[in-house]
């Protein structure tokens, strides 16, 4: 229990203050223990946040599956536009994907190379499960035959990493201005009109 205490704890912690801005005492104070105890889980605070990341990216990566497996049918601009909506809500109000953004865009220098792998990882991951979808509404004619299906998806990510920075840094009106002025513009680019 007390194993997934810390864990917990340290999501919230590293969410909210990074890696940098968070210490073992902090973590340990919040859970009830004693500092030392949370060595008897993990070997250090590098074991404790890898344990997280590895976490953090599982879920946020299951969040996709089962918003494609839950949304896969509806019509493809509105599919589209609800994976945005959903991951600035999910910002809003979910731990997990505080974690995966902050840590995604600042991660600890030293475990640089670790953490991007996960990021990369991921995002490949997502670009895989949205391409079939994208496709398939080109092949139906649902969107311009002039664009690729690997283009649409690529700019679709890059419109998702235009939210990602405004969720970090904005707030929540320059979120949805910038969410509004993106998303009409890219669909604008896929309409067939």
């Amino acid at each position: 229990m007390t194993f997934n205490q810390i864990k917990e704890v340290a999501l919230i912690h590293f969410a909210e203050n990074g890696y940098e801005g968070t210490s073992m005492a902090q973590i340990a104070d919040d859970v009830g223990i004693k500092k030392q105890s949370i060595y008897t889980h993990f070997k250090g605070k590098d074991e404790l946040f890898l344990q997280v990341c590895r976490e953090v990216f599982s879920n946020e990566l299951r969040m996709v599956e089962q918003f494609i497996d839950h949304h896969n049918p509806q019509q493809i601009d509105k599919f589209l536009l609800n994976f945005l909506v959903q991951y600035s809500e999910r910002y809003e109000e979910n731990d997990f994907t505080k974690f995966w953004l902050r840590t995604s865009f600042f991660p600890p220098a030293h475990l640089y190379d670790v953490v991007m792998k996960y990021v990369y990882e991921y995002l490949d991951k997502v670009e895989e499960l949205l391409l079939p979808i994208i496709q398939k509404a080109v092949t139906e004619g649902k969107v311009s035959s002039s664009v690729s299906a690997d283009a649409a998806t690529v700019a679709f990510l890059g419109v998702l990493d235009g939210i990602f920075v405004e969720m970090l840094y904005g707030g929540s009106q320059r979120l949805k201005k910038r969410l509004d002025a993106s998303w009409q513009l890219y669909w604008r680019g896929l309409s067939k009109d």
